[in-house]
């Protein structure tokens, strides 16, 4: 989070061992995110024993997902128990994948059983090309980031900047429950997230909207309006994050944010086009497929 308790940036922070740690960014935030740790660093903690190092070119990583990857990976690595109760989701492990020394990460960004194989940039070729071999008897084939895109926004998963807009704090995003309220130290943030402002019920808050008509998309960047009929100018209350039609599901799937949105699920709001359509969605929650998240624990 930023001074202000908003979200700027987000990935995940990997123990190593008892002082090494990897942590990911977003791709366009790698830079910020380093330059923020070594200014608090730098400025406010010097005392602190901590050095940041960018390792980007160091590692390849391969992200293999669906409800067969961890049959593909037992072809390539048995020097770690796979299953389901000994490497638990957000779990790593140190392995030989391809007999290549690597680090295995149960993470995953697509909402299905998925595992992160990171080895040394040099050999991220090779691994691919056996990883791809390995899977030929599962019908294993890449996707690629607008595929990415759809399973993740069927999941409810957030693109920082796409989603978010420098304004939304965790709790805006539905990630309340992501932010710890019994550690005996502050983090950055915290202090603001406390604020009137950020306690107001109107603040723009992320939801699903499902469209009347099943066969439409809205266009991302669509304003939101709750009276479709008010005249020019309308009181915007959102507006459109992210759209896809997910093929799974078999309609049009939208993310969005409006104006206390969290305390109106189940209402109708309309989006006003350009051509001079106006289409009609229903307020849902964000997670439309697989709301319990089992997918990704199998």
């Amino acid at each position: 989070l930023q001074e202000d308790g908003m979200i700027f940036d987000d990935g995940v922070t990997t123990c190593l061992s008892d002082n090494h740690f990897l942590m990911t960014t977003t791709t366009g935030g790698a830079a910020q995110v380093l330059a923020w740790l070594e200014l608090w660093q730098q400025t406010e903690w010097p005392e602190l024993e901590v050095y940041f190092t960018s390792v980007t070119d160091h590692w390849a990583t391969c992200s293999l997902a669906g409800p067969n990857s961890r049959k593909v990976l037992k072809k390539l690595c048995s020097d770690v128990d796979l299953s389901a109760t000994a490497f638990k989701f957000m779990d790593y492990r140190a392995a030989m994948v391809a007999g290549i020394p690597a680090r295995i990460c149960r993470i995953s960004f697509t909402g299905e059983l998925s595992f992160e194989i990171n080895v040394p940039a040099n050999q991220g070729h090779f691994v691919w090309q056996q990883i791809m071999a390995a899977g030929e008897a599962y019908g294993i084939t890449p996707y690629g980031t607008e595929a990415m895109h759809i399973l993740r926004a069927e999941k409810g998963y957030i693109i920082v900047g796409q989603d978010t807009d420098g304004s939304m704090t965790p709790q805006d995003c539905g990630m309340g429950w992501m932010v710890s309220q019994v550690k005996s130290f502050n983090f950055l943030g915290q202090r603001s997230l406390s604020r009137s402002d950020t306690a107001r019920t109107d603040r723009k808050q992320l939801v699903g909207l499902q469209p009347k008509d099943p066969t439409v998309v809205i266009p991302e960047g669509s304003q939101i309006v709750m009276d479709p009929e008010q005249p020019i100018p309308m009181d915007m209350v959102g507006h459109v994050t992210s759209s896809y039609w997910s093929a799974c599901l078999g309609h049009g799937i939208t993310l969005g944010t409006v104006k206390d949105g969290f305390s109106h699920m189940g209402a109708t709001v309309y989006c006003p086009l350009a051509d001079g359509r106006t289409l009609a969605a229903d307020i849902c929650s964000p997670v439309f497929y697989d709301q319990k998240g089992e997918r990704r624990y199998d």
